[in-house]
């Protein structure tokens, strides 16, 4: 059995996921910049986005008390991955809890977070998601500026965050007919398979995401019964954060 009689298997298997994407997908990360500590740890509970809907709740989030300290000189943690509707974003809130400290002379000090941040550390993003390609967003804390020491000797947390998004991968959308077929799509990179689609039989419209930018060959795969040739498409160019349209892709009869 051919690798690509395999991966049509798999995708069948999901076949949903071989379908136009609608949700953008967001990786939140953390890292940090150097601060004269020796821990400042911060409680995260949460973390929500602003868009079009208002505010969201990102789902499965890696709650738990960080050491910004860990996450410097290009350490970075991921704090969440998850699916989100594509359009416009203008907003991050983290929702911080209680415990949040800092080590000073092997001694803790609380830190304290400013009432105005109860409801949670927001910072600005504008960015416009497109279906189907990830975003990674990058939280880059100054541990250094902040802490601010107040006069009665107690540390308050006001967060200096620089906030820094980039698209990760980019996609091809397209079409392939007739309809009446079953066709296997491939992205190709040379001699590597690097996604796949699935259209099955009534449909015409294939997506192919998560795939980082360069050259790809297309190959498309109506199977060996099917009476008709395989056909492919060369020097199809993807860019990071688009979508690449291939077009109409007519398959003919042997």
């Amino acid at each position: 059995m051919s690798i690509k009689t395999l991966v049509l298997f798999g995708c069948f298997a999901v076949a949903v996921s071989c379908q136009p994407e609608e949700n953008a997908k967001l990786v939140i990360r953390l890292t940090d910049s150097p601060g004269d500590y020796e821990a400042v740890n911060i409680d995260l509970q949460g973390i929500e986005v602003h868009g079009e809907g208002g505010w969201t709740q990102l789902p499965n989030v890696h709650t738990g008390i960080y050491n910004l300290l860990d996450l410097t000189d290009g350490k970075e943690t991921v704090l969440v991955s998850s699916d989100y509707p594509a359009g416009k974003i203008t907003q991050i809130r983290l929702i911080l809890g209680d415990n949040n400290s800092i080590l000073m002379n092997g001694q803790d000090f609380p830190l304290e977070t400013p009432s105005a941040q109860q409801s949670g550390l927001k910072l600005l993003l504008n960015a416009e998601l497109t279906a189907g390609i990830t975003y990674s967003v990058l939280l880059d804390f100054d541990a250094a500026k902040s802490i601010v020491e107040t006069g009665s000797g107690r540390r308050n947390l006001k967060p200096v965050v620089k906030v820094i998004s980039d698209a990760l991968d980019g996609a091809i959308s397209g079409e392939v007919t007739p309809e009446e077929l079953t066709v296997a799509v491939f992205a190709i990179d040379g001699l590597d398979t690097l996604g796949t689609s699935y259209v099955k039989e009534g449909a015409t419209n294939f997506f192919i995401g998560g795939l980082p930018a360069g050259s790809y060959t297309l190959s498309f795969d109506p199977g060996e019964m099917s009476g008709y040739l395989a056909a492919t498409k060369e020097d199809v160019i993807v860019a990071l954060g688009k979508i690449t349209t291939a077009g109409n892709t007519t398959l003919e009869l042997e």
